[in-house]
């Protein structure tokens, strides 16, 4: 396979250090941004031609558009582009500040939307090229302690699959990537935890604590096998809408969407006496 160009966001650690391991090592040229160039100092060493690092934080949207174009302009062109950076935000919706909110908003949910728009001139013109959105088996399924993540992830997801549909006849392929729980920072370094209320203990909305303890037992997925099938995905001609990482993943999507598709089954009789009747 010839030598392709990448564009990943949040290279510094996790899935899109992973991403970018795998790619610099199989040949492959990779744009990744990061906060802190320093944190990819040992790739931009080993790997001077084939790697740049862009200081970016997602919450600029003058900055992310700035980047996208510096990207295509001195790549000259760009095949993939993986929209990756993100974090956890854990505790009950009261709990969370306001601050809080926006940011994680902002850097999950309308950062990525800008990534994306400001992309898709230089694809269409392109012809050709994919968009890798890597959301997570929460933008399908809830948690207690989870709604500000959930929000975000649900938002990019039908943000996500409306864009395939508009930029298909361009040649443009979008996937969703659900991954579950993996080894990475995300949910052992990086995630951000509320102020907690008492009034919440010893309830659903704290059962999230025992989760980000390694103590009680790591997460089931493997960084590197998640990374390697997400980019076997771009491999492919034809873009997958999603894909599931993790079989714990599946099966709640599916156990999830089997419960969700049930309630709708019984609804038959309501949805229809509220259509408009011929002569009313």
């Amino acid at each position: 396979m010839p030598q392709r160009t990448w564009f990943i966001t949040g290279v510094n650690s996790g899935f899109g250090r992973e991403l970018t391991q795998q790619l610099l090592d199989r040949g492959d040229r990779v744009i990744g941004t990061v906060r802190d160039r320093a944190k990819v100092a040992d790739l931009l060493e080993r790997h001077p031609d084939a790697f740049h690092a862009e200081v970016l934080d997602l919450t600029d949207t003058a900055a992310i558009h700035e980047v996208i174009d510096r990207a295509f302009t001195e790549a000259g062109r760009v095949d993939v582009v993986i929209s990756n950076a993100g974090y956890g935000l854990f505790g009950a919706a009261e709990e969370l500040s306001g601050a809080q909110v926006e940011h994680i908003v902002a850097t999950n949910l309308t950062g990525p939307i800008h990534l994306i728009r400001g992309a898709l001139p230089h694809l269409r013109k392109q012809g050709h090229g994919r968009i890798i959105q890597i959301s997570s088996y929460g933008g399908q399924v809830a948690f207690p302690g989870n709604s500000l993540y959930h929000a975000t992830k649900w938002g990019i997801e039908g943000f996500a699959e409306s864009v395939a549909q508009e930029v298909a006849p361009f040649g443009i392929g979008v996937t969703i990537v659900e991954p579950g729980g993996a080894r990475t920072e995300f949910r052992y370094g990086s995630a951000q935890v509320a102020d907690l209320l008492p009034a919440y203990d010893n309830t659903p909305a704290h059962g999230f604590l025992a989760m980000l303890d390694p103590a009680n037992g790591l997460a089931p997925g493997d960084p590197a096998r998640m990374a390697a099938r997400i980019i076997e995905s771009a491999d492919h001609d034809s873009a997958p809408l999603r894909i599931v990482l993790g079989s714990q993943a599946l099966h709640v999507t599916l156990e999830t969407l089997r419960t969700r598709i049930a309630d709708f089954e019984t609804q038959h009789e309501l949805a229809a006496s509220t259509d408009h009747l011929p002569g009313d």
